[in-house]
């Protein structure tokens, strides 16, 4: 049976798609952005949209198996002014209260590696205090044949004691654990060798100064946003293959 999704700051679905390509199913998602839930409502006409994360009375939603998320980056990029809790964009205290209340199996959280010196530590020490070990690495795109890095935070969490073992957490670059070959961690200018490149088309053509493109803008901020699918498939498929 599948494993069941619940999909926080769904943006246009890219978690989504990853982990449904793994082989789970989505049952809810939740997402403001008016242009995002148009894509969603298209690609997933069934999945009710629970909306704001803040408005969200967990005792009336369906648990989960896993939950996932992209909790917003810019208290903790390096890109911004890195202003991490004092940030109002700072939203990780309500995934916190959905895991803590719903109790997933797992839950699989992205953000910038930027996060790994700002805030990172205290999700890891939240998620223990709720009762979640957790595991985590940074992910390149590149790794999977992409002709660019887009280098991620991946965290996946899962209740205490269950040892699974996914990512290899030392600082070096280079992968140790065979559950995670070292072609993830390449650069952009590396080619998968596992076949995986073959998956790759080029960006849609929407164009940066283009006049005429129907919302080019948010079809821009969409897809800038979004968590490259073959990632999440990747990570989806190392939890569904140790079920």
């Amino acid at each position: 049976m599948a494993l069941t999704v619940g999909s926080l700051f769904s943006g246009i679905g890219g978690l989504d798609l990853g982990l449904e390509r793994a082989g789970m199913k989505v049952i809810w998602q939740a997402e403001i952005d008016l242009y995002c839930n148009k894509v969603l409502k298209k690609h997933w006409p069934e999945v009710p949209n629970h909306g704001n994360i803040k408005d969200i009375k967990w005792g009336t939603v369906e648990r989960p198996n896993v939950i996932c998320g992209g909790y917003p980056c810019q208290p903790f990029s390096t890109a911004g002014k890195r202003h991490g809790t004092d940030d109002p964009r700072h939203l990780w205290p309500w995934v916190r209260t959905a895991i803590s209340e719903l109790r997933p199996d797992y839950a699989i959280l992205e953000n910038v590696p930027g996060h790994l010196t700002l805030g990172g530590t205290a999700v890891i020490g939240d998620l223990a205090k709720i009762g979640y070990d957790a595991e985590w690495r940074v992910i390149s795109a590149a790794g999977l044949g992409a002709p660019h890095k887009r280098n991620r935070l991946i965290i996946v969490a899962y209740p205490n004691g269950c040892k699974l073992g996914y990512f290899n957490n030392s600082r070096s670059n280079t992968a140790t654990n065979d559950k995670w070959p070292k072609i993830f961690v390449a650069n952009s200018s590396s080619r998968s060798t596992s076949g995986t490149n073959s998956h790759w088309t080029l960006e849609p053509n929407v164009g940066r100064v283009a006049n005429g493109v129907s919302d080019r803008v948010d079809k821009l901020k969409g897809l800038g946003n979004a968590v490259v699918p073959q990632v999440a498939e990747y990570v989806g498929r190392l939890i569904v293959n140790a079920q």
